[in-house]
């Protein structure tokens, strides 16, 4: 049996790459204060193993943590309000960015040193205050997720990445993960494939990231866009 597709053993080509953009990441980290970084790109591009993996290349220079957006999802009432079905809705309710301003991107900026991975448990859909993550260090915070280059969060990074995938093989991805159906233009994926691309539409993520890899070919990896 083959493995899944997003956790397959790390090529040389795509272990190269990564220590190619932890070298460009830790020469404008300052270490005093904190750096974000971002790794972003439609759903199934392979944003989480991809932090995952620059996370860990990066934590053997650096003080690194991670963190998703994912742990910042609206309440369930709000996400779903213009229906289950809506490409409009998963484009502008599905997250909650004051949440993720108040308890990451303020604090650690600030100085302080007190954050939180998650404001909300999607299982449960209540409302999270703790626990209450302690960075020993100031540190690079990569940080995965959908919708990253939106203006609520664009001014976030101070490093970003925009994984450049197709829909034909990132919802193929997701058939494998979710037992979706693995066509794009299956009705049932028609609220996060038409979502996803009035963000690629509307923010024009790959303008705005400090690199686009084509990660297409998950062994691999390669920057299509110039690191800035």
């Amino acid at each position: 049996m083959s493995e899944h597709p997003l956790t397959e053993t790390m090529s040389a080509t795509r272990a190269e790459l990564l220590s190619q953009l932890a070298d460009r990441i830790c020469g404008k980290f300052e270490g005093a204060a904190i750096m974000f970084v971002g790794v972003d790109g439609v759903d199934g591009s392979g944003k989480t193993v991809f932090a995952d993996q620059l996370a860990r290349v990066l934590s053997q220079r650096k003080p690194t943590v991670r963190i998703s957006i994912d742990g910042f999802h609206n309440r369930r009432a709000d996400r779903y309000r213009l229906g289950r079905d809506s490409p409009d809705g998963f484009w502008s309710d599905s997250y909650d960015y004051g949440a993720f301003e108040r308890h990451v991107v303020a604090p650690l900026r600030s100085g302080s040193n007190e954050y939180l991975t998650a404001s909300h448990d999607l299982v449960s859909d209540e409302l999270l205050d703790g626990p209450i993550e302690t960075l020993a260090d100031p540190s690079i915070v990569v940080v995965d997720g959908i919708f990253l280059h939106r203006a609520e969060l664009r001014g976030v990074w101070d490093f970003s990445v925009f994984l450049d995938v197709n829909f034909a093989v990132s919802v193929g991805r997701m058939a494998i993960r979710d037992g979706s159906d693995p066509s794009p233009d299956n009705p049932g994926n028609r609220r996060y494939v038409e979502g996803q691309q009035i963000y690629l539409r509307t923010c024009r993520p790959q303008t705005h990231a400090t690199v686009v890899i084509d990660n297409n070919d998950l062994s691999a990896p390669r920057i299509v866009g110039a690191i800035r």
